[in-house]
């Protein structure tokens, strides 16, 4: 079993007008039957967050291949006991490493502030983590369905959420592992999560997931064949519903 992924993060109508940097990162490792991703974005009104979420995200996934032979030697059972502390500990590097690019600075760890979606998964189980909104949906190889495994945490107040810089940011952290063949998975920033999950009943709009899992499944190599994905981000229409940066990070797994 291998695992195709490719990933793409696109700046926003709202930051181009504004001459803003894309505040949105993501990135994957494919590391044989093993898959580790994430995503983060910046916040939007601190000086430095198009750098705290790529810090985030290569940092988180530098810690997670390290254990990755831990990992994909354990039960489900031990990895769900263990992934809590993986994360938190992933979680404490990033922050130590963004303390000391504010103290470069000469400014406040906020100035970093970002969100951030991660996991490590292998054909038989997922464990994953979140700080913040955006989400992460997979599916099953046996079920016809997409599910959402955290809901986006939108915090007391409006246009509020959780950061990694947040002083309770362990006690936000959301982690969870679930069994089963993993199939597919979306990991994506909060811009697009009015245009594909139903935040009454927090469901994914499978019609949305649908085209983005069959083009994965119709490439041999994603990363070259990118165009479809681009074009889907910055299309015309996606814009019109949503002008935040908008990321994607797709995983299909597959029998060699």
């Amino acid at each position: 079993m291998i695992w195709k992924a490719v990933c793409h993060y696109s700046t926003g109508v709202s930051h181009q007008k504004q001459d803003l940097p894309c505040q949105d990162y993501g990135e994957y490792r494919l590391l044989g039957e093993v898959v580790i991703g994430a995503v983060a974005d910046g916040a939007g009104s601190t000086k430095y967050s198009h750098l705290g979420s790529r810090i985030a995200v290569k940092e988180i996934l530098g810690y997670l291949e390290k254990f990755e032979q831990e990992f994909s030697c354990c039960s489900l059972q031990s990895i769900a006991e263990s992934a809590h502390k993986k994360f938190a500990e992933g979680t404490q590097q990033i922050i130590s490493v963004l303390s000391n690019e504010a103290i470069k600075n000469n400014c406040s760890i906020n100035e970093f502030a970002c969100t951030m979606i991660a996991f490590i998964a292998t054909s038989e189980w997922i464990a994953a983590m979140q700080i913040g909104d955006g989400f992460l949906v997979v599916r099953l190889d046996d079920e016809p369905s997409y599910q959402l495994l955290f809901h986006p945490d939108k915090g007391e107040f409006v246009n509020e959420t959780s950061f990694i810089t947040s002083k309770n940011v362990l006690a936000a952290m959301q982690v969870k592992a679930i069994a089963g063949t993993q199939k597919f998975i979306c990991a994506s920033t909060d811009g697009l999560e009015n245009v594909c999950i139903n935040l009454r009943n927090w469901l994914p709009f499978a019609p949305f997931f649908q085209p983005l899992e069959t083009y994965l499944e119709q490439t041999n190599n994603p990363e070259e064949d990118k165009q479809y994905l681009i074009q889907f981000l910055e299309s015309e229409r996606l814009k019109f519903r949503t002008d935040d940066d908008k990321t994607l990070l797709l995983c299909l797994s597959q029998f060699s």
